[in-house]
């Protein structure tokens, strides 16, 4: 029998009971979908991380306090409150160190603000006029913090357009008005350019307020959370990070760089560290939902014993006839991998869906792992070899004489 005979006659027994076939596909459709759904997910998470981090410059560094040895423990870093606004000034201004472009210290915390007749809670971060240029922060409209309002104490504030669109609108100009932020008012004097993000990585959701102003008024500090560096070339990175961390030693008065009450981190540890994060998320996501390829493969070897043993007269008949063994394994190995293949397909265009909807729904980028679709067609086939093969295997085993017997 010539294979596409083979296939034809299994595409006419799958046809004769279309339910069963389908729900036979249906684990593998499932299953296929979530796993394409979920590597697409994680990839989109992924990339979203990485952009909002490659926003900031490759020649970004960030001092923590903390990671200061206590005992038998080991701080966490940002732990602490080690860091002043002096070591932020000692970093800009010191004779030893050469290679920083601009540093910007900064603190936050999530505070309930007040505009027009609307409230939002949302992040207040206290900044000097460097951050804008550190962090590659513009106004939209407006201004940013200036070196003078941070002299003077000024009640200032910059906003975020989420933060805008909360209190007052999408497409509103708030310059000019004021917020309330525990209580004190707040002139708001700009707005920033829109950088997108999510939950508490939304850089639109945020207000910006002078570095004094926060930490006196607002919320009664003399420390700063971190310090963001500025380095004047990505060649510079480890010089500067050895001068400064220096510098701070002196300062805080360390002999030991091993009991260091600080942490300096660049951007390429962090952009390593949320690929290694978010890499791991992916492959345990996908994990949970390759179980489900597990559970429908099994599925598909159930049905395919069913049908073995409805067809059992008609194997024998066929053996009794002068057809071969390999005959008979090859047609319902073949019934076995066309739903597991249909179901792949499927799967693949589920999947597919799901990730542009999950995508448009939480505002990712729409990510689509070419590798991962290769995959699901690759593992369709595989299952329906695997699991397929038992049945096909017990079916060519029968006696052509117990066969025409069975009823």
């Amino acid at each position: 029998m010539e294979l596409w005979e083979i296939i034809l006659e299994s595409l006419q027994t799958l046809s004769l009971n279309k339910l069963r076939t389908g729900l036979a596909m249906l684990g593998i459709v499932i299953g296929i979908g979530s796993v394409i759904a979920l590597i697409s997910l994680g990839q989109s998470t992924q990339q979203s991380v990485q952009s909002q981090i490659q926003a900031l410059g490759s020649n970004l560094l960030t001092i923590f306090p903390g990671s200061q040895n206590q005992g038998v423990v080991r701080g966490a870093a940002g732990g602490q409150t080690t860091l002043t606004y002096d070591d932020a000034k000692a970093i800009m201004t010191s004779s030893q160190i050469t290679d920083v472009a601009n540093v910007a210290p900064q603190v936050g915390r999530r505070e309930q603000i007040t505009g027009g007749s609307s409230n939002t809670n949302t992040q207040v971060l206290g900044v000097t006029d460097a951050y804008a240029q550190v962090t590659n922060t513009s106004v939209s409209m407006g201004s940013f913090i200036s070196s003078q309002d941070v002299d003077s104490l000024g009640r200032v504030a910059v906003l975020g357009p989420q933060v805008v669109s909360d209190l007052f609108g999408a497409g509103s100009n708030p310059v000019g008005q004021s917020i309330r932020i525990n209580k004190i008012s707040f002139r708001v004097i700009g707005v920033t350019v829109s950088k997108g993000g999510t939950g508490f990585a939304n850089r639109d959701d945020v207000v910006y307020v002078p570095l004094t102003t926060a930490q006196q008024q607002l919320l009664g500090i003399d420390y700063v959370n971190s310090i963001s560096v500025s380095v004047k070339s990505a060649n510079l990175m480890t010089d500067a990070e050895n001068q400064i961390g220096y510098l701070l030693l002196a300062r805080h008065k360390i002999s030991d760089p091993t009991k260091a009450d600080f942490s300096i981190i660049s951007q390429s540890d962090i952009l390593n560290f949320a690929s290694q994060t978010t890499g791991v998320f992916t492959a345990l996501l996908s994990g949970i939902a390759a179980i489900s390829l597990l559970v429908g493969g099994i599925g598909i070897m159930n049905i395919m014993l069913v049908t073995v043993t409805e067809r059992i007269r008609e194997i024998g008949l066929r053996k009794a006839l002068g057809a071969k063994k390999k005959t008979i394994i090859t047609q319902f190995l073949t019934e076995a991998i066309i739903l597991t293949f249909a179901g792949g397909v499927l799967g693949m265009v589920l999947g597919i869906a799901l990730s542009l909807l999950i995508s448009n729904i939480i505002s990712l980028p729409f990510t689509l792992s070419f590798g991962a679709i290769v995959l699901a067609i690759v593992v369709s086939g595989a299952i329906g070899i695997l699991f397929g093969w038992y049945p096909a295997k017990r079916a060519a085993d029968l006696s052509p004489i117990e066969a025409l017997r069975y009823e």
